[in-house]
Order: structure tokens, then C-alpha cells, then sequence
């Protein structure tokens, strides 16, 4: 090295990285997800049984519907969706998602209270983006899919947790809710149904939700991707409902009840029917924040209004009855497994959570290392707790092909029994 490039090389920059988006491996759904593939045993000639990540749309069985891809190909053919779309999303999807999402609302949508994004991701970006500012934070609960926290932290905002309590159907915990906000908590975010708890909250208790909230000032982000993807005894209850008690924000997709994550089409909706999003400016600042960032293809755009349409009722009713197959065979698998138990049956979505007891294990220190050692002796890839903020436990995700659940569940007893105390 020369002397040029040796004083090059001593000098007191004046960038670093953004700490705030450095998370540690297993802190992230990708981040553990690359930890456990890269502990795969190559020697291994069974197939990798991935019971980690809620993508279905891998299996010949959850193929989405004809409609949906013809719905593409049509308006990739039609040239009309070439140009560059509006920043809000075009008028003509605007309008589709409106009309699907006020089905079974008590106000009816406006083109003006969507706008399009790329997947439910970009949507949770966005608003948390629009939130952020110094001395303010947010409420997440816990467990939570965990880019909330990341994309929270990256626009100033402080995060505090709530608790979602799992021997009542992991619902909110009002009084933990109550106990961290102050005057500076701007919303509280909350996921229904419940990714990664598999929950489906009730119409009463998102009223209690939206009381609070009122009660507190603040908004609410509902992240909903997994809309009516239930097959227990609770209905899926859009927030919106409540929108009329306090402010409601509303994320979505197709990507998981149309089997399509790859196409990264999602919407952020304001439900605002008192004009306080308004009156605050939140409107304003969504506008100017989409003026400003991507969006999503417009051919795929040019295709919602059809795939919203027309997707027929067999088509859903043969995913679902899939998803609760699967997951009906997940908990009842489970039951034989030593050291995990699952407290509550799935009822909606596409994952479970499940309580792993370390006590019964010789040689398993925790959940991160019980996942890792699953995946490098048995080819199963199951998320370690951690990676959405509950430690010692895991998030199992039941929508694959059923004899790969089967078999995923029976190397995971073999696991299990194999690492027990006096095996």
C-alpha cells in the first residue's frame, strides 16, 4: 500500500452504516432463515422440509387460480399498463380494492383512501415512516412479525412492547397496552388474523382495542395480510370496522390468500370516516410519502381489478380447507412431541406458535440453538422464537404440502427424543 492510501486508509470518515437496520442474524424471519440453511447437512438425500416461512405458492397444491394469472398475462398483452403508474396506485385498482374491502365494512371506501403498494411490507414501511419523528414511539406487541420493529426504528420512532397473552388466544393485553403508552405514543400496531400465533381476534375484543386506542389518542396500523385465511370458530373482523371509534389503518394483500408473495401487490387504506387522519395532516404525509418512494408494477396494477373480481368462492374454499388440514395435522401432530406444547389451536393464517421446554432436553441451550440443530441433523427448518421476539419458543408454519408435514412432524419428534434427558 502507498503512502497515498495509508493516509487514505487512517482517515476519520464521516459515514457509517444506519445501526438501527443492523440486527443480529437470528433477530430477523431472513436473517435466522440464512443461519439455518447454511447449517444444512449436504450429505443429507431427504428433501428440506420448510416449516419456517409462510410461502405456500412452492407446492404444486397451493397454486393460486387461473383467473389471477390470466388477469396478468391480459393486461401485460394489453399495452395499456406501460407507462408509468400514479404514485397513489391507478385509479381503476384504487377502486377494486376499495370495493372489495367495503364488503364488509359499515362505511364505504374511496379511491382516495388506497393507495398501492409493493406488498403489505412497503405499506408497513410507509405509514411507520409517516409516524416517525424524534420523542415519539409506538406500541408493538410481542410476539410480532419482526420488521416492524426495524422499519420503526429506522424512522425515529421508539418502540415499546405490549404483550399478547397466549392462554387466552395470544389477545392483547389492554392493561400492558395502557401501562406503556404516554402522551408521545402515536399508534399501536396489531395483526389480524395473527401472524405468527395463528389467532383470530374476536369483533369484541378489537372493539376493546379501538376503545383503548380512543381512550389514548392514538391510531391503529392493522396489518391483515392474512384477511380471511380462518378456519376456527372466530370470523375474520376487518379493524376498519372501528374505524368511526378511532383512526384505523389498514394493510394488505393478495400475496397470501391469492398464493402470489413473488408479485409484491399490496394497499395501504385509511379508515378515517371522522376526518381526524385529516385534521392531522396523516393524509397529507402519506401522499408525500408515496410521491417520493416506488411503486408497484403497473401491468400487475392493470390485473387487480380482475383478480379481486372474479376469483370464485371454489377456489378459496379449496385453499382453506388445505390450510385447515394442515393445521388441524400440525397440532395434533405436536401433542406427541416431548418438550413443545401448543397452546392454542390455529385458527387463522399460516403459522403456529409453540412453547419449547429446554428443561427436558440434555443438550439444546435454546431456541436458536434447538432450531439450528434441527436443521443441520433432520433437514427441518422451523424459526427460532427470538426472531419474533419470544425467546424458548418457535413459530411453525403448517401450509405446505401435507406429506411434508407429516414428515417434518415426525423428524421433529425423532429430534426431540433423541436430544431428551435419559434418551
Amino acid at each position: 500500500m502507498d503512502q497515498k492510501s495509508t493516509t487514505l486508509s487512517k482517515k476519520k470518515w464521516g459515514f457509517r452504516g444506519n445501526s438501527e437496520l443492523q440486527a443480529e442474524p437470528e433477530t430477523t424471519i431472513r436473517g435466522a432463515l440464512t443461519l439455518l440453511m447454511s447449517n444444512l447437512n449436504i450429505s443429507d438425500d431427504r428433501p428440506v422440509i420448510p416449516m419456517s416461512v409462510s410461502e405456500p405458492s412452492a407446492f404444486p397444491c397451493f397454486k393460486t387460480t387461473q383467473i389471477a394469472t390470466d388477469a396478468i398475462a391480459e393486461a401485460v398483452k394489453s399495452s395499456e399498463f406501460t407507462s408509468y403508474p400514479p404514485t397513489e396506485g391507478i385509479l381503476p385498482a384504487r377502486r377494486a380494492v376499495a370495493e372489495h374491502l367495503s364488503k364488509t365494512l359499515p362505511d364505504k371506501l374511496s379511491p382516495d383512501d388506497v393507495f398501492m403498494t409493493m406488498g403489505c411490507q412497503q405499506a408497513a414501511q410507509a405509514i411507520l415512516h409517516v409516524l416517525g419523528g424524534s420523542k415519539l414511539n409506538i406500541l408493538l406487541p410481542i410476539p410480532c412479525f419482526p420488521y416492524y420493529d426495524v422499519y420503526a426504528r429506522s424512522s425515529r420512532l421508539e418502540v415499546r412492547y405490549y404483550n399478547l397473552l397466549p392462554d387466552k388466544n395470544w389477545e392483547v393485553d389492554l392493561d400492558s397496552v395502557i401501562a406503556v403508552a404516554d402522551e408521545n405514543t402515536v399508534a399501536m400496531v396489531i395483526i389480524n388474523p395473527g401472524n405468527p400465533c395463528g389467532n383470530v381476534f374476536t369483533y369484541h375484543h378489537l372493539k376493546k382495542v379501538a376503545e383503548t386506542a380512543r381512550e389514548l389518542g392514538i391510531l391503529v396500523v392493522s396489518d391483515e395480510v392474512y384477511a380471511h385465511i380462518v378456519f376456527g370458530e372466530n370470523p375474520y373482523v376487518p379493524m376498519g370496522v372501528f374505524g368511526s371509534i378511532t383512526p384505523v389503518i389498514t394493510l394488505g394483500s393478495i400475496s397470501k390468500r391469492w398464493l402470489v408473495p413473488g408479485w409484491r401487490i399490496g394497499w395501504l387504506v385509511t379508515h378515517d370516516p371522522d376526518g381526524i387522519l385529516k385534521e392531522h395532516g396523516i393524509i397529507k404525509s402519506i401522499q408525500q410519502y408515496f410521491h417520493v418512494s416506488t411503486y408497484p408494477p403497473a401491468f400487475i396494477q392493470g390485473a387487480i381489478p380482475d383478480i379481486l373480481a372474479k376469483t370464485n368462492d371454489e377456489f378459496f374454499s379449496r385453499i382453506l380447507n388445505l390450510i385447515k388440514e394442515s393445521a388441524n395435522s400440525c397440532y395434533e401432530g405436536i401433542k406427541d412431541v416431548p418438550g413443545i406444547t401448543c397452546p392454542n389451536k390455529p385458527q387463522g393464517s399460516m403459522c403456529v406458535m409453540v412453547k419449547l421446554d429446554i428443561s427436558v432436553f440434555e443438550d439444546i441451550k435454546d431456541d436458536l440453538d434447538f432450531c439450528v440443530k434441527l436443521a443441520k441433523e433432520e433437514s427441518v427448518l422451523i424459526l427460532p422464537g427470538v426472531s419474533v421476539g419470544l425467546r424458548n419458543w418457535l413459530r411453525v408454519t403448517f401450509a405446505i404440502d401435507q406429506s411434508y408435514l407429516e414428515d417434518g412432524i415426525k423428524r421433529l419428534k425423532s429430534f426431540c427424543e433423541r436430544h431428551s434427558k435419559g434418551a
